[in-house]
């Protein structure tokens, strides 16, 4: 099971960090070790003072594939999930600033928290899925798949010309504006608006 990231996906994310817009999706894994799920809380690292959530759309593969053509990418996916990126801001800083990678930031214990999966078919308009985080009880990010600058198609196409697609593998697809720090003690919850409704898909306690 492979953790693939799509980073910098909303125009408005990428300008909030003043990082220019990607021409192709900017592509980084996370280690199997990352995935935190059940609603466990999630213990704030050592090696960082910078912690910051990235609340995120996950799609689940549901086949195996390769090189993957454009009218056939639209299979390779019917259930998504709500997940939080959680990046070590300042590790991850001075990693870029010596251009070296930096997964250390990124692919740390813990750090893809993910909800329950449901099928695709829940929501309105597979195309358009509206998703929110809260910080405390209050909205911090609001996202509508509509607005992602490469399309779920798209990322399936573009990733399976570098790793093989298998099944269980999961795909976070990007976080849209509005990512900020947290602290111990905090507490974060993930919405997706579903057909019958606002959902609440997850709850993470900082530790």
């Amino acid at each position: 099971m492979k953790i693939i990231c799509i980073g910098r996906n909303y125009a408005e994310h990428a300008k909030e960090l003043n990082n220019a817009v990607p021409e192709d999706p900017v592509v980084f894994m996370k280690p199997p070790s990352a995935l935190l799920v059940g609603d466990k809380p999630f213990y704030y690292p050592e090696f960082t003072q910078d912690l910051h959530y990235e609340g995120e759309i996950v799609l689940k593969v549901c086949k195996n594939g390769r090189h993957v053509q454009p009218e056939f990418a639209h299979e390779y996916y019917n259930e998504i999930a709500f997940g939080i990126d959680f990046t070590a801001r300042d590790i991850q800083a001075k990693c870029k600033a010596k251009g070296l990678p930096w997964e250390i930031a990124k692919g740390f214990d813990g750090s893809a928290v993910l909800s329950d999966f449901v099928p695709l078919e829940q929501v309105e308009d597979s195309k358009s899925i509206h998703f929110s985080l809260k910080k405390n009880g209050q909205t911090v990010q609001q996202g509508d798949t509509a607005d992602v600058i490469f399309s779920f198609e798209s990322i399936i196409v573009y990733v399976s010309k570098f790793f093989k697609l298998q099944m269980g593998d999961i795909i976070y697809t990007g976080t849209p504006a509005g990512v900020g720090p947290v602290q111990v003690g905090d507490t974060l919850e993930g919405f997706i608006e579903l057909k019958d409704g606002n959902k609440q898909f997850l709850t993470c306690e900082i530790k």
